[in-house]
């Protein structure tokens, strides 16, 4: 066993340990959409009330179906950021994120999936398809 799938079957058995006022899957799947929206949230409040980071979205770029166009897939498209997130809207916003991945782990655990199984599976997929993954 390697380290990391250590590090990730501690962590879910320690969201299993944490959990104790919201054990129905009720329960467990609303805080995660809630969760959810407040990242959503954080990093709206990061270009509106902060301004550390600028949403300047426009149409992407068309890609033809040619090789090098399929090579260059990633640099041809913008995720439509400017700026760098300061100190604190990246504490928020990771701490927004550690609740999800808190409760993503606790629908795991209610549902006996393993959380680094499903990891190791989407990157197979992803390494099997390569760029043909496109979401």
């Amino acid at each position: 066993r390697h380290m990391k799938d250590i590090i990730f079957d501690n962590f879910q058995n320690d969201v299993n340990e944490s959990l104790l006022r919201h054990k129905s899957i009720l329960d467990i799947i609303t805080k995660y959409s809630e969760s959810s929206s407040r990242v959503n949230r954080a990093l709206a409040k990061a270009v509106t009330n902060c301004g550390c980071i600028k949403i300047s979205a426009k149409k992407q770029e068309n890609i033809s179906s040619n090789n090098d166009d399929i090579n260059n897939f990633n640099y041809a498209l913008n995720n439509h950021l400017e700026g760098e997130l300061c100190d604190n809207c990246r504490d928020i916003i990771e701490n927004e994120i550690g609740n999800n991945l808190f409760y993503l782990t606790s629908l795991c655990n209610c549902l006996d999936l393993n959380l680094y199984d499903i990891l190791l599976k989407e990157e197979n997929k992803m390494n099997l398809l390569g760029k043909f993954t496109l979401r």
